[in-house]
């Protein structure tokens, strides 16, 4: 019986002690408003599901989508860091 090897190297890192890089954190911080936003409308979606929606449930899921548009608003109207903020 022959043995079957491996021809090919491992495609995952070589270390799982990878951390994200300062660029990566800073990115992280400047969606965290937009993250927490579509983490209500997930929470409030999930309040809904085993039950009928009333109409504070309807509210609640309607100012949860207000906020994650008016937080990709803001996100997509920010300028990139690093490059100049066009006035």
């Amino acid at each position: 019986m022959k043995t079957i090897a491996a021809l090919q190297n491992l495609v995952t890192a070589a270390s799982l002690d990878i951390e994200p890089t300062a660029a990566e954190l800073d990115a992280i911080e400047r969606e965290m408003p937009l993250i927490r936003a579509e983490v209500e409308l997930l929470d409030a979606q999930i309040m809904t599901i085993d039950r009928p929606a009333n109409e504070l449930d309807t509210r609640r899921v309607r100012r949860a989508r207000r906020r994650v548009l008016a937080a990709r608003r803001t996100l997509a109207n920010r300028a990139p860091s690093g490059s100049p903020e066009v006035a």
